[in-house]
């Protein structure tokens, strides 16, 4: 990335930081508790994939995400960023699926993260301007804008994940 982009991975590297703070220590059984009687999660398929939830609206009545359904979360709008992005753009909310473990959540997380930061490098300064590779979460904005997205969402469900983390430790 270039210069003009550095506050972009800059901001990055702050939202990478909180959510990896989240993830040290998070095991599979905090991952599958669900902190209200509702609220979205992911539920195990016949085939043995995790399946999430998809919310209908964005109320409140919906009730609190669990840290699986968070983190699946953040494994789709990733995915969905960079194949929209980068490759073939036909990727479905339907074929992201849960990695099943807190282990697989962090391998999976941290390659999207490999692959963003390289994806990144390649952006010139025309590249961060132009909106040829604007097609996902939304269209004809400066590719910038998608980068400054991701930041956002990344720091957004860091947070997410450390009030979930609070809430489960003090559980009983």
């Amino acid at each position: 990335m270039s210069d003009d982009g550095s506050y972009l991975r800059r901001q990055f590297k702050t939202a990478w930081a909180l959510t990896d703070l989240h993830l040290t220590g998070l095991d599979t059984d905090e991952c599958l508790w669900r902190p209200a009687a509702q609220g979205m999660h992911v539920q195990r398929a016949a085939d043995g994939t995790w399946r999430a939830d998809w919310p209908e609206h964005e109320r409140y009545d919906l009730g609190p995400p669990s840290i699986a359904w968070v983190t699946w979360h953040i494994g789709f709008w990733w995915s969905m960023v960079l194949d929209h992005s980068f490759g073939a753009g036909t990727l479905t909310r339907e074929t992201v699926t849960w990695p099943g473990s807190a282990d697989g959540v962090r391998e999976r997380l941290g390659r999207l993260r490999s692959e963003w930061l390289a994806a990144l490098d390649k952006l010139s300064d025309g590249d961060l301007q132009s909106t040829q590779r604007t097609r996902w979460p939304f269209r004809d904005r400066p590719f910038g804008d998608v980068v400054a997205w991701v930041n956002v969402e990344l720091t957004k469900n860091a947070s997410e994940l450390g009030y979930a983390r609070f809430l489960y430790a003090v559980r009983r």
